[in-house]
């Protein structure tokens, strides 16, 4: 999945939400960082920015010394720039004019014309630790991207940043609405028929951010300002750039046509439609006109057969209308963002996609590994803006998947032996372990068996099975089966592993969850639905000594089960599990309630079969 406001975020840092512990990185120091915008009342502003941070430490140098200035050429000019390295004896090296440089964003060769994105680079000479590197620019937006309107949304990085101000200087009938969360607003006389709105950040302990944590912006130190009067007044401004790029054309109506034809129901139509631009228009992450918020007219998309997000959106949109399906655009977060600022700004919005009111139906024609009537799960549980009705609605916190593997093992008297391994998935994870086959080429492809013996510590051989990769569906599945030389290194005792993961399985999903100790912060936990069978048959000269008891745990939110049968010299380990919480997004205090089960899931998964060699 492609973000495709990348451009626009790309200073916003996804740091998880803070608690009591400090983890501020100790290898630099913001010494000082003043942002001033100067707004007229069309939207364009005069932005004023100085920066100076200290290098103390050496694994700060490679990622400090350069600054990058992004901007948008259709809309901004970079006016000044001031920069140099201030040594602790008080030199100045000055950055020469030859080591500031332009570099256009997201290159492609392929779409040069959607190309108005770039970053002016800056490299600090001499630089060593100890340095403060400093940086005052000017950059005019004389075009702003809404007609009579400003937005920004601020947040820090985690180091010491005890001078971090933001100022904005307003015409007087432009008020600034702001969501303002570890910031202080200070009081000061404004210019001579304006007003300043003055903001400091409040600096302290910075955590970690823990391991699938949501993102920072979801509650820890921001600030939002917008003069947005709410989000459907941002709604209709966005709509008014984009509305005239999604009118069908005669090309777009025989393509909606044709791709239609013979299908009975909106929804099959829909998703018949969804699928063709999906697997037919190439992202190509652009950014072009009004800052990359304003799509290419769809028969250009069409024509081009590349596009970002929002021009597979308005592509989609422009087709579902052809075919007599009202829908619209829909503003999302593809990343770990679930909550918007309280005031109206771009904000966490990073991705477009389509909504069908008439059928509750969310399409992501951009989701090259996702079939229609799916979701990537980086956007499921968002809010989401409808921008047609200009309204707030939320994407679906589920859909259905089932994953399920079966690996037999027959194994010899000297321990070696052969192995067959099966996976399905159905619903929502068919179609990313079908399209990853297919972008796996077959020379890897051939390496799949010997990377699977060795997480089981084995070496050998085997042949892989991709299955119908071409097909389209709700189902998919592979196989693989080969031999391996030690099995069970006999003549033992020795213990025998009692789960594999074949491209992810249960022992891998329950290890994310598990893998932070103690959790401080909200964390990303979607729906698991997994089943597991594992069995080996043993030639009559091994001995089977022990195998584990079996497992039952629910505590409402997980359901886990797993058994343990042996059949003469036959053991079949079967397992299962459930998870579904009401929404994409955990507490951090269930955690703690999880962790005893994810501990006793851990054990179960490691368990072994103990086998010997007869005497």
């Amino acid at each position: 999945m492609h973000i495709c406001f990348a451009a626009l975020l790309c200073c916003l840092p996804l740091w998880a939400a803070p608690a009591m512990a400090d983890d501020t990185d100790p290898a630099l120091v913001v010494d000082r960082y003043i942002q001033h915008f100067v707004v007229e009342p069309d939207g364009s502003y005069r932005l004023s920015v100085e920066h100076a941070k200290t290098i103390a430490a050496r694994s700060a140098l490679q990622a400090n010394s350069q600054y990058y200035i992004g901007y948008n050429r259709a809309l901004d000019d970079v006016l000044a720039i001031d920069a140099y390295t201030h040594k602790p004896d008080g030199r100045r090296i000055a950055v020469p004019d030859e080591q500031i440089k332009d570099q256009q964003e997201a290159a492609s060769a392929d779409a040069p014309l959607f190309q108005d994105t770039r970053l002016r680079v800056i490299v600090f000479p001499e630089v060593e630790v100890g340095d403060q590197l400093v940086v005052h620019y000017v950059l005019r937006r004389h075009t702003a991207l809404f007609p009579g309107q400003f937005e920004d949304l601020s947040a820090s990085l985690p180091y010491a940043n005890p001078q971090f101000h933001l100022i904005y200087d307003m015409p007087e009938g432009m008020p600034l609405f702001a969501d303002a969360v570890g910031f202080s607003e200070l009081a000061e006389p404004p210019p001579p028929g304006r007003r300043r709105y003055h903001w400091q950040y409040q600096d302290g302990p910075h955590t970690r951010p823990e391991a699938d944590s949501v993102s920072y912006l979801d509650g820890g130190k921001r600030l939002a300002v917008s003069t947005f009067a709410s989000y459907p007044a941002f709604a209709a401004a966005y709509a008014a750039r984009a509305a005239d790029k999604v009118l069908p054309t005669p090309a777009i109506a025989a393509l909606a046509a044709s791709v239609t034809r013979g299908l009975p129901g909106a929804r099959e139509r829909a998703l018949a439609l969804s699928e063709w631009v999906r697997r037919h228009i190439r992202y190509v992450g652009v950014y072009v006109g009004a800052g990359g918020v304003v799509p290419h007219a769809a028969a250009t998309v069409l024509a081009n057969r590349y596009g970002d997000c929002k021009d597979h959106a308005a592509l989609l949109e422009a087709l579902l209308g052809a075919a007599g399906i009202a829908s619209t655009a829909v503003l999302v977060n593809n990343g770990n963002t679930y909550r918007l600022p309280e005031v109206a700004t771009m904000g966490i919005f990073n991705h477009v996609i389509n909504f069908i009111p008439a059928l509750d139906l969310y399409l992501d024609a951009t989701a090259d590994a996702v079939a229609a009537g799916y979701l990537p799960a980086s956007v499921m549980d968002k809010p989401a803006l409808l921008i047609g009705p200009g309204r707030l609605a939320r994407t679906p916190s589920r859909q259905p998947g089932r994953e399920r593997s079966v690996a037999w093992f027959d194994v010899r008297a000297d321990g070696a032996g052969s192995f067959r391994v099966a996976r399905e998935s159905t619903g929502a994870m068919a179609e990313p372990y079908r399209q990853a086959v297919r972008d796996t080429p077959p020379a890897e492809r051939s390496q799949l068996a010997r990377q699977l013996l060795q997480g089981l510590g084995q070496q050998g051989q085997g042949v892989f099975d991709p299955g119908r990769v071409d097909d389209q569906g709700d189902h998919y599945s592979m196989r693989l089966e080969g031999s391996s030389d030690n099995i069970v290194s006999l003549p033992g005792p020795v213990g025998l592993a009692t789960s594999v993961s074949f491209w992810g399985g249960i022992s891998d999903t329950i290890g994310a969850l598990a893998q932070e100790p103690r959790r401080t912060q909200d964390f990303v936990c979607p729906a698991i639905d997994a089943d597991e069978e594992m069995g080996f048959r043993f030639a009559p000269a091994v001995k089977i000594v022990a195998v584990p008891r079996p497992l039952d745990l629910d505590d409402g939110l997980f359901r886990y089960s797993a058994r343990y049968r042996q059949e003469g010299n036959t053991v079949t380990v079967t397992r299962s599990v459930r998870f579904a919480h009401e929404g994409m997004v955990c507490r951090a205090n269930e955690h703690a309630r999880m962790q005893p089960l994810l501990e006793r899931m851990l054990r179960d998964l490691r368990a072994q079969i103990i086998v010997e060699a007869r005497e």
